[in-house]
């Protein structure tokens, strides 16, 4: 039966279980009294529906209330053992796995180290699948409990009808690898498990806009800061959040060749790998045969010693310089999207920390312009390393929402992905 805009009686229950249990889950717990007024559902319709996700399992109560001279209200909240999902990020060092409950508590963890270069798509699919199944066995956790597995990666994702996730990463030599259909084939997972795969740098955004520094925001940037340098834009328009390649806008003419092979990208200045290869040529000495996070501690500690010590000129000169790039590349950003906040995160960001971020801002403002320049704010992120994956295990999470927290059935090749549109619904930071 179809309502008169054309949706369906089965369409407007869903609608209903995702607007309850979006609140419960980023309000809660909260009240049949309360669902109320923050769904825009009759208290008809609110009993209904929590007496319907509490017959599946998916609410919970959690205590009670005092009320206004009546019988105390029965609070409620979303069931964190009623799911579960996998995050994925292949970062630039390793490929890290992570087991979440639908409270996107971490219940187990798989890590693989990437030697550099180490992008050879057969041996990161197999890190994937083994992380997968450690993380798996590790919580005797039950396939069929799984919402689905999300992955952030670098570079463009392209969704296809054909194949699923095709990722271009050119600065890792990926070239329009199925990634996807290269998981699912091998794949141990039920069939109804599905991969949900986008860009390290959105599912970090993803993660900091829901929970973390970005809560509250409605336009802000937030900052991958790794090897290289990507950056994920939230605007009212695009709120679900949008990949920036930021790391390959042009800084200087004829300047140095970056990874994807076009001279004078940001990426080949202000990313980790180019900031020691700076203070290499320099005459900077990072420890021999040393991945890059701990030669990036290194100069950091060469470069900030403790007091009293000196600290060596080359290794500071190099990130003075660095910050400078940086925070000339956010004003490329300040000036076209005239973000509310610019986070940073990723492993470099992280590492460098609160101590590098005045000089970035004050570089930042000075190639900004005035106005927009006033109106932002430039912070640390709050959600740590773990944020790619935890913006990753968003994906499903977002979809299983969008369902009306019913597992959807594997979309056609030929319908657009319901991730995607689960995300460009409106979900609260």
């Amino acid at each position: 039966m179809a309502a008169r805009n054309g949706r369906t009686v089965r369409d407007l229950r869903r609608g209903n279980r995702t607007a309850v249990l979006q609140r419960l889950y980023f309000d809660g717990p909260l009240s049949r009294f309360e669902l109320g007024p923050a769904t825009g559902l009759s208290s008809g319709s609110v009993s209904n529906v929590v007496a319907d996700l509490v017959a599946d399992g998916l609410v919970e109560e959690a205590g009670s209330v005092d009320s206004d001279g009546g019988r105390p209200r029965t609070l409620l909240r979303v069931a964190p053992d009623s799911g579960q999902m996998i995050g994925v990020d292949v970062g630039e060092t390793r490929v890290r796995v992570e087991l979440f409950d639908l409270a996107l508590t971490e219940l187990a963890r798989a890590e693989r180290p990437l030697t550099p270069r180490g992008y050879d798509v057969d041996g990161i699919v197999r890190h994937i699948r083994d992380g997968i199944a450690e993380v798996l066995e590790a919580e005797e956790a039950a396939p069929e409990r799984l919402l689905g597995v999300g992955v952030g990666v670098p570079g463009i994702v392209e969704h296809t009808a054909d194949r699923g996730a095709v990722v271009h990463g050119q600065t890792i030599g990926w070239d329009a690898v199925p990634l996807e259909e290269l998981l699912r084939s091998g794949s141990r997972l039920p069939d109804h498990v599905r991969y949900f795969i986008d860009n390290g740098a959105k599912t970090l955004g993803q993660a900091e806009m829901w929970f973390g520094a970005g809560r509250g925001a409605r336009n802000a940037l937030v900052v991958l800061f790794g090897s290289g340098v990507g950056a994920c834009l939230v605007t009212p328009e695009v709120e679900h959040g949008r990949a920036v390649e930021w790391g390959h806008l042009t800084v200087r003419v004829r300047g140095r060749r970056c990874r994807c092979g076009a001279p004078g990208c940001l990426e080949a200045y202000a990313g980790a790998e180019s900031l020691l290869e700076r203070w290499r040529e320099e005459g900077g000495r990072p420890p021999e045969d040393a991945d890059e996070e701990t030669a990036l501690t290194a100069m950091l500690a060469a470069a900030y010693p403790p007091r009293g010590a000196e600290p060596d000129p080359v290794a500071l000169a190099v990130l003075e310089e660095t910050a400078e790039y940086l925070g000339a590349g956010l004003s490329d950003l300040i000036n076209l999207f005239q973000p509310e906040r610019i986070l940073f995160g990723g492993w470099a960001g992280l590492q460098l920390g609160a101590r590098f971020l005045p000089a970035v801002r004050r570089h930042a403002a000075t190639y900004a312009l005035r106005h927009p320049a006033d109106k932002v704010t430039i912070e640390l992120g709050r959600l740590g390393p773990d944020a790619v994956t935890v913006g990753a295990a968003i994906l499903p999470l977002a979809d299983f929402f969008a369902e009306g927290g019913r597992r959807a059935e594997p979309p056609a090749q030929t319908r657009r992905p319901a991730w995607r549109a689960a995300l460009e619904e409106r979900l609260p930071h």
